[in-house]
């Protein structure tokens, strides 16, 4: 299962992991777009099922989980992508902000987990992948909310892998750096330069770009995979250099 699935990151995971044989549920609030990736991919071959999800909302979080174990037989893994980006400093965001990005983001993932958990033992073990960000290990100047919701997620990754690792559930989570997201996209538009806006950003990957989805995609399907099968409770950075990238923003 795939949360967050219909677009952005969340879409070109469902479609890496279609195209690598899994059989996947889409979540997403966009319960149209889901349906519609869904029938895509479903004409392509891929077994698919889709539903609107509201991640904040943990009936309905179980119900779509209970749904793909049975109509599929089992559930080897979980992806916890759905999130929003809210800015706003400690001292700017309003309440009403600050629990829609907590709701969202945070108890998001964690219901995910919540419904998964027995699933994955159930099926023997399974793989949990978490999308934090880089603003869970560098800060971001207006962004309170959001850092502090990807960074509870690191938290809770690690503390999840270290109880579940004796059940043979792997826990991670992924930091991506500045991906090109219908999300991003949407920052980009209310900037008042969009253009400066966009360079800064470049620059401040080692890499002078943003991340393509489908580079965060091929990531998720790693963790998810009996090739990761040491690896939990590790955050991969999927972020050209960002969180390494020095004072001076230069790259050589």
């Amino acid at each position: 299962m795939v949360s967050g699935g219909a677009a952005g990151i969340g879409e070109a995971i469902v479609v890496r992991l279609v195209e690598e044989g899994a059989r996947v549920a889409v979540a997403d609030v966009d319960g149209e777009r889901a349906q519609k990736l869904a029938e895509r991919l479903a004409g392509d071959g891929g077994e698919v099922l889709a539903d609107r999800v509201d991640v904040s909302v943990l009936s309905e979080v179980a119900g779509l989980v209970d749904r793909a174990a049975r109509e599929f037989g089992r559930l080897d893994g979980i992806v916890n992508n759905a999130g929003v980006a809210v800015p706003g400093s400690a001292e700017s965001i309003s309440e009403a902000d600050w629990d829609r990005v907590m709701s969202v983001n945070l108890k998001g993932v964690w219901a995910g987990m919540k419904y998964a958990i027995p699933h994955l033992r159930a099926a023997g073990g399974g793989s949990i992948v978490n999308m934090s960000s880089v603003q869970a290990l560098v800060g971001f100047p207006g962004w309170a909310g959001y850092a502090a919701t990807k960074g509870a997620i690191l938290s809770l990754t690690q503390q999840a892998a270290v109880e579940y690792g004796p059940e043979r559930i792997r826990v991670n989570c992924i930091a991506p750096g500045t991906i090109m997201t219908p999300m991003n996209q949407r920052i980009f538009e209310t900037a008042p330069d969009a253009d400066a806006l966009i360079a800064s950003w470049n620059s401040s990957h080692a890499l002078h770009r943003f991340g393509e989805s489908p580079e965060v995609a091929a990531a998720t399907a790693f963790l998810l995979s009996d090739d990761a099968s040491f690896v939990t409770g590790s955050c991969l950075r999927v972020d050209g250099g960002l969180t390494v990238l020095g004072p001076t923003g230069e790259a050589s």
